[in-house]
């Protein structure tokens, strides 16, 4: 599902680190070595079809490599 962030990202929480992520080794080979975290917060999103939801979503990020692999987990309105 295609969405774009609008805003920012709330309530920011860690859910893993390193070695706890279950998909760290694909992480690593496509997008390079890295303190990884896989993290969740909330925020408005634009659906496909224009419309603006409240939304809990995930994503891995890494210090100088940002965010990647966001993805929508329920919507919350």
């Amino acid at each position: 599902m295609y969405f774009e962030i609008v805003g920012g990202i709330e309530d920011v929480e860690t859910i893993a680190v390193g070695g706890r992520i279950k998909e760290i080794m694909r992480l690593r080979r496509q997008f390079g070595l890295g303190r990884w975290r896989k993290l969740k917060g909330v925020a408005m999103v634009r659906l496909n079809d224009g419309s603006v939801r409240r939304a809990e979503v995930h994503w891995y990020e890494a210090h100088g490599i940002g965010k990647k692999k966001l993805k929508i987990k329920r919507f919350l309105d």
